[in-house]
């Protein structure tokens, strides 16, 4: 028995009633009526949605029940009456139907309205009613003509459905006729079912029903996908179109109250629209300016004779251009401006206008004299409204004295506002990009043709997105390379609906014998062994994998944590981080091949190594050492086996949960702090102070992220550009070990940090040669396993050379080698100091390229197996 149901009544009079029950058996409503006609203050309740529906039509959601209201007894307020509603038979099921009645679909995915107009309920009403619940639109049904009216002067739907079929309960025509007096249908669609016509009579013409107001024309059809496509094509067409030309007034609107003069050309130049601004700017009133061509205006001789053909030969291109120009203001004045001109592409690609916007440079008395204009001319000039004098956001618009001694009979709280107004709307806030682009505008200025064009080349790249991103050049005809870093540097643009990949968690718990220690002092001796050589960069974490059973992230974390005094700064016990390492390590996946917790260990390995490098010690605080050192350990925490963009190709539900941006690494991060912060046994961080704490989990969270290699090639450049020149600018002048990336430098520190971690996350290539073909084989088994479930589960290939059939790994290695490693770790070899990693990246470069000369796409030579 479930519980009572509830009534919901909307503002609009749409009723619903939904029992909590949630179940799919029929619902009983003994608390509301004791049959299922009967009344209860006026309403009539239908108990079950899809005892109402055909079963191929009761899709309606769940728990949701369908409930009608007579608009008589909605007048009278009274459940009497001579006989109710009239009840009628729908394919054998019993439902209610009132002589007037509205309702309203559950679902509501959209801002789309439709009114269905229908004496009586049948398949097609039907047919409507459910394509609207399909298409997430909200949907009324009127039963009268003036129930239909009253509706949609309530709700102002933008599509409505007249029943055209028979003329016997109203004149669909005239229903149509009277909405379409009504304003409100100025934006609406109206569609006229009508009945198919017979073999032997000829097709009606359409004009009777587009003289009646009518929009189009449907032949009846009771099929739920045929309603539908009408309604979706509908809406993707003449709604959409009448969307944007109700905005066309807010837009004028806004652009009239907009601080920047606007001046809106057509192709050919025409003036067609300026706003209130611009006329103040250059002195005109609208209508001197409307209809006239741009030549037809006094041109200033303060600009180089050849900027106008500059201008006409970049924006004929359908590219913006922006820079400095001198205007004629009507007075004879000229004024400079900053000009941004942006074509308007129409149908076809064609450019349809172009649109301008203009700001005044307070640089000059011409502009500072309109300026005090505009601020002294008061009250009397129309042209120049109260507003404008205190809103211009340049600092020589503002006189600050004027405008607070100006309301002086006002009430003393408006007259402190001003000063503060005048305070805010002064300020300039520009990012360093912006006053690059400034500089340069400058420069172009009084420059040659040629210059100038260069410097467009140059902003054009300076505006993109992706400033830090080389693009591949020759090395795009390499399928390797070309797939490599289509794979790691996008998060899957490619999407594939109704396949799902939800991986789950594979928290393995150790099934071996080997006993946890305590303390780093009772690690068992074969194992200590092998510890005291982890300082060394040649240390052999598969080793440690193997005398470990699998569990190097304990042992190693202990060693390295304690040399590094990990739990002297956070305040915690040996046990306490054990117990943490523990966790850490039982969410990392041993069934994959390269993403495991010997590449958490061996990462952890590469960054004490790099913290141990004099430079990177000197240039880092105890805080930021902890940090790299947890990050590390981390930084793969619960890794699935599978690439970020395969997540978003699959719609998985981490893509979905972080916007299919930095999915993993975000996961990585987060789940990392709630393992830790939900079992006090194992929560390293709750002996801290809160500041330390945030401070320690921001740079955690930092590191983690950087790991994700869409954005590789900005932490690089950045690395380079402000530690590597500065460094060597200033090894340059002196002999002695000057840091200039000190801990004075935050912004410094943050950039040695993402590279150190990064560093550590792809190390390979660098580690003696056994290591390195050992991991080449793993991460290129993980990649063969993703390519064979993309093609099981019908995704989007993302790295097609990672075939386990045709896949040459030297190739692959090569360009991994040649696009990402080689600049990075030259980068960071001329910071830390790194000798012995760039021969043993020397090295294994060069078995790659032999085995690749010798077309041999294993890891090894035959004979060396």
């Amino acid at each position: 028995m479930g519980c009572a149901p509830s009534i919901h009544v909307s503002q609009s009079g749409v009723i619903y009633c939904r029992d909590s029950d949630e179940s799919n058996s029929p619902r009983q409503t003994s608390s509301v009526s004791q049959g299922p006609t009967a009344p209860l203050h006026g309403l009539f309740v239908q108990t079950d949605a899809a005892d109402a529906m055909p079963p191929s039509r009761a899709a309606g959601p769940p728990g949701a029940v369908r409930v009608r209201r007579s608009r008589a007894e909605l007048g009278s307020g009274s459940s009497t009456g001579s006989s109710g509603p009239a009840t009628t038979t729908c394919r054998g099921r019993r439902r209610h139907c009132c002589s007037s009645a509205e309702a309203e679909t559950q679902t509501s995915y959209t801002s789309v309205k439709v009114l269905l107009i229908f004496a009586k309920e049948d398949s097609q009403s039907d047919g409507f009613w459910w394509a609207c619940d399909r298409a997430g639109y909200r949907c009324n049904i009127a039963r009268t003509p003036e129930s239909a009216l009253e509706c949609f002067l309530d709700k102002h739907h933008e599509i409505i459905v007249i029943d055209h079929r028979q003329s016997r309960n109203f004149d669909a025509e005239a229903v149509c006729r009277s909405i379409r007096a009504t304003n409100p249908s100025e934006h609406t669609v109206i569609l006229a079912v009508v009945s198919q016509a017979s073999d032997d009579h000829e097709e009606a013409s359409v004009l009777p029903l587009l003289h009646a107001g009518f929009n189009r024309r449907f032949m009846e059809n009771s099929s739920i996908i045929a309603c539908y496509n009408e309604l979706i094509q509908i809406e993707h067409g003449e709604v959409r179109s009448q969307f944007k030309l109700r905005a066309c007034n807010s837009v004028f609107t806004a652009l009239d109250h907009c601080h920047e003069a606007i001046e809106i050309t057509s192709d050919d130049h025409v003036i067609q629209y300026v706003n209130p601004a611009f006329e103040r700017m250059m002195g005109y009133h609208k209508g001197e300016l409307l209809g006239k061509e741009l030549a037809d205006l006094p041109k200033s001789d303060k600009n180089r004779a050849d900027l106008l053909d500059t201008i006409n030969t970049c924006i004929k291109k359908g590219k913006e251009w922006q820079g400095v120009y001198y205007a004629r203001r009507k007075s004879g004045d000229s004024i400079q401006q900053h000009v941004k001109i942006t074509p308007v592409i129409g149908q076809g690609g064609k450019i349809r206008h172009f649109v301008s916007l203009k700001k005044l440079c307070c640089t000059t008395d011409s502009n500072k004299q309109i300026h005090r204009i505009h601020r002294d001319s008061g009250d009397n000039s129309q042209t120049e409204p109260h507003s404008f004098r205190h809103k211009s956001r340049r600092k020589e618009s503002i006189d600050v004295k004027s405008i607070s001694s100006r309301g002086s009979d006002a009430p003393s709280l408006q007259n402190r506002r001003y000063p503060s107004m005048a305070r805010i709307h002064s300020m300039t806030i520009e990012a360093p990009i912006t006053k690059v682009i400034n500089i340069i505008n400058a420069a172009q200025e009084n420059s040659p043709v040629t210059v100038a064009e260069a410097l467009d080349r140059v902003l054009e790249i300076l505006r993109t997105t992706e400033l830090y991103s080389p693009q591949l050049g020759t090395k795009d005809e390499d399928p390797h390379t070309s797939d490599l870093v289509g794979g790691l540097m996008t998060d899957g643009l490619r999407r594939l609906s109704g396949n799902e990949y939800v991986f789950t968690k594979n928290v393995h718990h150790s099934h071996s014998h080997l006993s946890m220690p305590i303390t780093i002092n009772d690690v068992p001796p074969s194992i200590a062994q092998l510890l005291d050589n982890e300082e060394s960069w040649d240390f052999n974490i598969f080793e440690l994998e193997a005398v470990t059973h699998k569990r190097p992230l304990v042992y190693l974390g202990l060693k390295v944590f304690s040399r590094f005094g990990v739990c002297e700064f956070l305040n915690c016990t040996e046990t306490t981080l054990r117990a943490w390492l523990q966790v850490i390590e039982a969410n990392y996946h041993s069934s994959n091949a390269y993403h495991n917790s010997t590449h958490a260990a061996d990462v952890l390995h590469a960054t004490a190594f790099f913290l141990g490098k004099e430079r990177v010690k000197g240039s880092l605080d105890q805080l930021d050492e902890v940090a790299a050192l947890i990050a590390a350990t981390v930084h793969d925490v619960d890794h699935p086996g599978r690439t970020n963009s395969f997540l978003c190709n699959a719609g998985s539900e981490l893509a979905v949960l972080y916007n299919d941006t930095a999915v993993l690494e975000s996961h990585h991060t987060a789940l990392a702090f709630q393992l830790t912060v939900k079992d006090t046994k194992c929560n390293i961080f709750k002996n801290i102070d809160r500041n330390h704490y945030r401070t320690l989990r921001q740079a955690i969270i930092d590191m983690v992220l950087a790991t994700e290699m869409t954005k590789h090639f900005e932490h690089v450049n950045k690395f380079v550009n402000s530690i590597n020149k500065p460094l060597a600018a200033e090894s340059e002048g002196s002999d002695c070990e000057c840091n200039p990336t000190g801990k004075n430098f935050p912004e410094n520190q943050i950039l040695i940090k993402r590279m150190m971690i990064k560093c550590a996350d792809v190390a390979n290539p660098c580690r003696p040669l056994d290591l390195c073909i050992e991991w080449a084989g793993r991460i290129s088994e993980e990649y063969f396993a993703q390519t064979d479930e993309e093609k099981r589960q019908g995704l989007p290939v993302v790295m097609p050379v990672f075939d386990r059939n045709t896949c040459s790994i030297p190739k692959s290695q090569i360009s991994f080698i040649d696009y990402f490693i080689t600049d990075m770790f030259d980068a960071w070899d001329a910071f830390a100091h790194l000798p012995a990693l760039m021969q043993h990246l020397a090295d294994n470069y060069k078995h790659w390229k032999t085995l690749d000369d010798l077309k041999c796409k294993t890891l090894r030579l035959p004979s060396d197996s």
